[in-house]
């Protein structure tokens, strides 16, 4: 029996499950209202699936958004696959919910980043941070309308750990 319980692991098991639950609720219907997803997550992952002139120029990890143009969405128990528009060239793509990064709603300032990659029982992770108050990520900037009369806010992290004794 193990001597601690190990919370990183189980946080980021509930927060994929999170992620999962919320794409399901999108492949059977849409996105609601102005909810879109940037997802960044590790090219490099083993089970990982893109098309090779997209993993040679995002060798380490590739952000992607779920907004205006998405098809084929399919949500299993260990990942998604989803066909996105990439300049007029739809590629379809799979993504392993332990290879995503970050996962963020910014039209209700919800987001999760994943510290720690490493899903190996014997190293613990670090807890999911989540991200209350973001702003749209600098590389998705032009997908998304911005108001130029409201100003920029910075983001704010929580991290999971301030509230541990």
């Amino acid at each position: 029996m193990a001597r601690t319980i190990d919370y990183g692991n189980l946080m980021h098991r509930a927060m994929r499950g999170l992620i999962k639950d919320v794409l399901d609720g999108v492949a059977a219907d849409g996105l609601p209202g102005e909810h879109h997803f940037f997802i960044t997550f590790d090219t490099g992952h083993p089970d990982v699936e893109l098309a090779d002139w997209l993993s040679d120029r995002y060798p380490d990890d590739m952000m992607v958004v779920m907004q205006h143009w998405y098809d084929n969405l399919e949500v299993g128990e260990d990942g998604f696959a989803v066909t996105l528009n990439f300049g007029d060239r739809p590629e379809p793509l799979y993504i392993p919910y332990d290879a995503i990064k970050t996962f963020i709603d910014p039209s209700v300032e919800f987001g999760l980043r994943f510290e720690n990659q490493d899903d190996d029982d014997d190293t613990p992770m670090e807890p999911a941070e989540t991200i209350t108050s973001i702003d749209a990520p600098e590389r998705a900037e032009e997908t998304v309308e911005q108001d130029s009369e409201e100003p920029k806010k910075d983001a704010d992290v929580v991290s999971l750990d301030a509230f541990r004794k």
